[in-house]
């Protein structure tokens, strides 16, 4: 679906590929695009997408564009954090896109509440986001992990 691309420096972080997602213990993972918590926080933003494309014209620069930026800052902020070079640059990447987790979260309920998106759509999208928040802070622990 996306094309593999690769960190300059190498990226990763210094954690175990099982840790990032690799396809089987001891794989290399060469790129971010191969992390499934990547994966799953782009699907999450293209959700995030298409259900605010139903907001109000009004709402362009307010709550959808907030959103929006929130939502894309998640998979944005992994794969910085992974191609730096450093396990602790992942580590704080990832708990910036754990603060976006977080907006997203707040705004989808915000979105609920003044009825421009229905209940099934929040839920299924908060769904996601409890998912991709237990991935990264997987992530994180396992970073940590001496």
């Amino acid at each position: 679906m996306w094309r593999v691309l690769f960190c300059a420096g190498g990226g990763g972080g210094g954690a175990s590929s099982e840790a990032l997602g690799a396809s089987f213990p001891g794989a290399a993972v060469a790129g971010y695009q191969e992390l499934k918590v990547w994966k799953a926080s782009m699907r999450f933003a293209l959700d995030v997408y298409r259900v605010t494309s139903g907001f109000p014209a009004e709402e362009r620069y307010g709550l959808t564009s907030q959103l929006r930026r929130a939502s894309v800052s998640i998979p944005s902020n992994i794969a910085e954090g992974h191609c730096r070079d450093a396990p602790g640059d992942l580590v704080r990447f990832c708990n910036i896109a754990l603060g976006s987790l977080g907006e997203v979260e707040t705004q989808l309920l915000l979105a609920r509440e003044l009825g421009f998106v229905d209940r099934g759509a929040s839920e299924g999208l908060l769904q996601q986001a409890e998912q991709i928040g237990k991935m990264l802070r997987g992530l994180i622990r396992s970073i940590k992990r001496p």
